[in-house]
């Protein structure tokens, strides 16, 4: 019996630590230059990606690591790819159906009733979407490409292994979304959001830092968002 009691006991700790859906982001100090060279990115990487409604290995690795100042948020992504699919094209393009590209979702009040897309490019093209539900249980959304997160910056370059991309979301820019309830953060302020990653190699894939538990299909569901909070 005592045995049996401490193997559930462990059984239970284990699946919290899988489960666990908090990514901490650390505050930095360190100037943060938005070039896709990752040379001097300090803070450590998460992941690899895994296929967003399985858990199950993606084929190509990916990594993510997130960082703040009192500023701006940023992220970088490193993704291995051995055949980049895409192109150089204008801003706001919707290469999201066409290009290898990783993402960024973010929900700062977690109501899942508005939220942020940026994407990027292994070439640069990015655009930022606002998405708004439409619906009485956020089964439809509203989405606008018109919405520009002012001096955001995305920058990507081309690798041995693949590609890497670093992000900068200035928090000035985000308190100004209406209805949106976004505030610059504190230490120990907690956002809803995830990092995704589309993978268009002889196997389509879509990936993200956490998978969703309910199996369903696509990155859109708020409500399975992991929480983003940000530590000293």
């Amino acid at each position: 019996m005592k045995l049996r009691c401490l193997l559930y006991f462990i059984l239970l700790i284990w699946s919290r630590t899988i489960y666990s859906q908090t990514v901490s982001i650390s505050k930095t100090a360190e100037k943060i230059n938005i070039d896709g060279d990752l040379s001097d990115w300090k803070t450590p990487f998460l992941g690899p990606f895994v296929i967003h409604n399985s858990g199950e290995k993606a084929n190509q690795n990916t990594f993510v690591s997130l960082s703040w100042n009192d500023e701006n948020l940023y992220i970088a992504y490193r993704s291995n790819d051995s055949k980049i699919i895409g192109t150089n094209q204008k801003k706001d393009s919707g290469i999201f159906n066409t290009d290898d590209l990783v993402e960024i979702f973010i929900d700062p009040d977690g109501d899942g009733q508005n939220y942020i897309e940026i994407g990027v490019n292994a070439f640069s093209t990015n655009y930022d979407m606002l998405l708004k539900c439409i619906s009485a249980d956020c089964g439809g959304w509203k989405t606008s490409m018109a919405f520009d997160i002012l001096e955001m910056e995305a920058k990507s370059k081309i690798t041995s292994e693949g590609f890497c991309a670093e992000i900068k979301i200035p928090f000035s820019s985000l308190e100004k979304i209406e209805n949106g309830n976004f505030k610059k953060p504190e230490s120990g302020t907690k956002w809803r959001g995830n990092a995704f990653r589309i993978d268009y190699g002889q196997t389509t894939e879509y990936l993200a830092l956490q998978s969703y538990k309910s199996g369903k299909f696509g990155f859109h569901q708020p409500q399975e968002f992991a929480t983003f909070e940000f530590v000293e």
